[in-house]
């Protein structure tokens, strides 16, 4: 019944986050239109975590090495936040173009995603 999942990320500079998914990050893509991209993610899993707060989602890209990742994209010149050791995986955030950040880590868990 279901066959993907679509995540969406807000910009306030969409052709820059564009150009840093498909340039730096080097997904693949397709042009739905005017240039209109929409990018092959990994692949993902998804967690419900509890809260008091307000519900929300997060989007974070997974790696199997945080210190060779941020190295690479540093050398692209990528801003990378400090990485933060929470037990279950190492965790960090990248600048995107636009300002916004985007979360990455280093699961220590297991992983659902390659299932």
């Amino acid at each position: 019944m279901i066959t993907g999942a679509h995540a969406i990320i807000y910009s306030s500079d969409a052709e820059a986050d564009r150009a840093f998914l498909r340039d730096i990050l080097g997904f693949a893509h397709v042009d739905a239109g005017g240039g209109w991209l929409i990018f092959q993610l990994p692949p993902a899993e998804a967690a419900v975590h509890p809260t008091d707060a307000t519900p929300r989602h997060e989007l974070y890209l997974m790696c199997d090495d945080l210190e060779a990742t941020l190295r690479e994209l540093g050398e692209a010149g990528v801003v990378c936040h400090d990485v933060c050791d929470e037990g279950w995986g190492l965790l960090t955030h990248i600048e995107l173009p636009s300002g916004a950040s985007l979360g990455l880590y280093e699961p220590r868990h297991t992983t659902a995603h390659s299932l």
